[in-house]
């Protein structure tokens, strides 16, 4: 394969693989390096080294409990607005953490809606801050997730298999035994990994909702390492363990995730014979509207109470806004730089090493990241004048592997598809590039690209590492507006920022479905 011609070149992708492969392993490196010359772990590093296990645990678990019933009832109901609800478990993906955290508070907090609707009865305030409250978050922004991965496992059961339960007349038991049952053992544990490593990174919950030092987590131990003690001794030892636990639920979440099948089946389309009955259409509904409503609550506090602050928003979160939208467009570019030429060379067979490169953004968390950029550039200049271009580089890089499952399907599609052909005709790379490779990938080039402006635009992380007082991107104004009490203002510039997340998205998305090969 290596030496007959091929349509793409394959350097590009190899070179931009090395790079990606040097840019992490080398912070890694200068991580553990600098880890060499810390005093060692406090007693309070181990508590938050066990508290962020707790959380992620919990979290995972009940994020998934959840979501089995919620997606075994979409699963088996058809009704209007069903497409709609699923597209909507897809939002809080891209939804800015912060502004997720803000409509919660509106919700959950102690002034809450929740809490005002408690204290009519006489009863005490939700206290949302600490552990439960870090649960809840993660629990709002995972249960999509574990929703749509537990959903899908149901959807590859073969119908026929559902058709021959009906024909020998299971009842709930024998369906939930004999069908459900095994399909759930390969995907929940899957799911349960896939979330639990998310939230053994997440860092803006805990920052806004952490309430205390019972209540930190690795990363915002490195985070006040950092912007507190300075003391990057410890900031490194703590990002060496994180890079320990995050790479074992990498590891965990990719070998669960590949399930055996349920086996073949005509592709027929599925019809549920089982649940018919008034009772479980009633337990149906339950979880599909709690859920629903779960999700869109937050949603409509924001919109309800940014309205209420947007225009009298100040000129700084103005100017945060147009930073963020450029550190988001760089960072989309930078991406496209990579993934694209990655994507290319695993279409051709390069697969191995190029792969493994792609996915080493899921071993290593934005801020681990950030303190090896950070120990790297102190020597030669101040880390905080590159704020910018740092954070978008890291976005750029944590974007990859989601872009890379979106491009490479494709990429693999286009090039066995027209290849042989384009060399049939001589046609030399820049041109099947240009006329062939890159029409044709419009479609998944647009999704990564809205994809990864959304995640860029709602990052809270490396910018909170490098940022000075000067410096701020819209999530880390959002932030210091919350910091400030500053209520209406934060939730009309929590608006703002869903908007142009969405926003981005859905134009970048759109824009490359437009005219694009279905």
């Amino acid at each position: 394969m290596a030496r007959r011609a091929q349509p793409l070149g394959a350097g590009p992708g190899i070179g931009a693989a090395a790079c990606l492969a040097a840019l992490i392993l080398g912070t890694l490196a200068a991580v553990a390096w600098r880890a060499e010359a810390g005093g060692g772990l406090t007693a309070a590093d181990w508590a938050a080294v066990r508290f962020t296990a707790l959380q992620a645990a919990l979290s995972a678990s009940l994020s998934v409990a959840l979501a089995i019933p919620v997606a075994r009832a979409l699963a088996r109901r058809r009704f209007a607005g069903r497409r709609a609800l699923i597209a909507l478990l897809g939002v809080p993906f891209i939804l800015p953490v912060i502004v997720a955290v803000l409509g919660l508070l509106q919700v959950f907090g102690r002034a809450g809606w929740v809490s005002e609707a408690l204290g009519l009865f006489g009863l005490p305030p939700v206290r949302i801050y600490g552990l439960h409250g870090v649960v809840l978050a993660h629990v709002f922004l995972n249960l999509p997730l574990a929703t749509r991965l537990i959903l899908q496992g149901w959807q590859e059961v073969p119908a026929e298999r559902f058709r021959l339960a009906a024909q020998l007349g299971f009842g709930p038991w024998a369906m939930l035994r004999l069908i459900e049952v095994p399909m759930l053992r390969q995907v929940v544990p899957g799911a349960l990994a896939v979330v639990f490593a998310i939230c053994l990174t997440s860092f803006a919950v805990a920052l806004t909702l952490g309430g205390g030092p019972r209540a930190t987590t690795i990363e915002l131990a490195i985070y006040q390492s950092f912007r507190f003690d300075f003391d990057l001794g410890r900031a490194a030892l703590l990002s060496g363990l994180q890079i320990v636990l995050t790479t074992g639920a990498a590891v965990v979440a990719l070998r669960l995730a590949r399930g055996t099948g349920f086996g073949a089946g005509l592709d027929r389309p599925v019809q549920r014979w089982d649940g018919r009955g008034a009772p479980a259409r009633a337990g149906d509904a339950a979880w599909i509207g709690g859920t629903a409503l779960f999700l869109i609550l937050p949603l409509a506090a924001i919109a309800a109470s940014g309205l209420a602050g947007f225009a009298g928003l100040p000129p700084a979160v103005w100017r945060a806004a147009a930073v963020s939208l450029a550190v988001a467009g760089v960072s989309t570019g930078l991406l496209l730089l990579m993934a694209l030429p990655m994507a290319g060379a695993v279409a051709l067979g390069r697969y191995g090493l190029i792969e493994v490169a792609g996915l080493l953004g899921l071993a290593a968390s934005p801020l681990v990241i950030g303190t090896g950029l950070f120990i790297l550039l102190r020597p030669y200049t101040d880390p905080t004048a590159l704020a910018l271009p740092v954070t978008a580089l890291v976005n750029a890089v944590m974007a990859l592997p989601f872009a890379l499952r979106i491009l490479v399907p494709r990429a693999s599609e286009v090039v066995e598809r027209h290849g042989r052909l384009a060399l049939s005709l001589g046609m030399g790379r820049g041109a099947f590039l240009r006329l062939v490779f890159l029409p044709r990938m419009r479609a998944q080039i647009g999704f990564a690209a809205g994809l990864a402006m959304a995640l860029s635009m709602g990052d809270l992380g490396v910018i909170a590492l490098f940022a000075g007082a000067e410096t701020a991107t819209l999530p880390l104004q959002v932030y210091r507006l919350m910091g400030a009490y500053r209520m209406e203002a934060a939730a009309g510039a929590a608006l703002l920022l869903l908007a142009l997340s969405v926003g981005s998205f859905w134009i970048l998305d759109r824009g490359g479905r437009w005219h694009a090969e279905a």
